[in-house]
């Protein structure tokens, strides 16, 4: 083997790899610790802010410019759907990745739709989740197989006869308010929260029934909170 002549240069060192700053967006702090922790064992990725509410999230999102925000579902005062959009309407260059335990046979699809650009569940681990996180910031979408075979069916128009569920007749606002509604908030208490006034809430509502075939507000009431403790209960 060969020495290296006494005086020449070293060979160059190898270039650390750009780290991707990514925003963590969770009302749970020991989430988020976690969260944190396993993101900055990563040399490719780090986590740029934090933050536990949407008021946070916007401070952080302009001051750190991040290259993604990891954001749970269910935020504090304010729809996760139209946390999305306006996530989107303040950076569009952002990529959003929502993590929730919420099931994503119910959501993921809405949260495509919305702008986000994937969907993965808590349960799914922290390899899936880094798999996911890469993906997303190569600038690809990133769902379960399953939720990917759904979407291809709906787009192919295969999916089976019956195989939709009434709920997905629901625009994303009547959909918001379907959910709070079986979480037994008022209509003052939905409108308040999603920053609408109760006669648009009351519109909603109507075609809420109007779509979901109830005859009265009863019926509503009594098939959000069957529908909402489904969810509870899991399948």
């Amino acid at each position: 083997m060969k020495s290296r002549p006494t005086g020449s240069a070293p060979p160059p060192a190898a270039p650390a790899p750009v780290r991707r700053a990514i925003l963590l967006v969770d009302d749970h702090p020991f989430m988020r610790a976690g969260l944190a922790q396993l993101i900055e064992r990563q040399p490719d990725m780090l986590v740029c802010g934090e933050a536990g509410d949407p008021t946070g999230a916007f401070q952080e999102l302009r001051k750190k410019k991040p290259d993604l925000v990891l954001t749970d579902l269910t935020m504090p005062g304010r729809s996760g759907l139209e946390f999305i959009k306006d996530l989107l309407a303040a950076d569009s260059t952002v990529a959003v990745l929502v993590i929730s335990m919420h099931d994503e046979l119910v959501y993921a699809e809405r949260v495509i739709r919305a702008g986000a650009r994937g969907y993965i569940m808590k349960e799914a681990g922290g390899e899936n989740l880094l798999a996911a996180i890469r993906q997303v910031l190569r600038g690809e979408v990133y769902v379960s197989p399953r939720i990917s075979a759904r979407i291809l069916e709906g787009l192919s128009a295969r999916r089976p006869r019956g195989s939709t569920s009434p709920i997905e007749k629901l625009s994303d606002r009547e959909f918001e308010v379907f959910q709070l509604i079986g979480q037994g908030k008022s209509t003052r208490d939905i409108a308040g929260q999603l920053h609408l006034s109760p006669k648009t809430v009351d519109v909603h509502r109507s075609h809420i029934k109007e779509k979901l075939e109830l005859k009265d507000a009863t019926a509503l009431i009594r098939h959000a909170v069957r529908w909402v403790e489904t969810l509870r209960l899991g399948p």
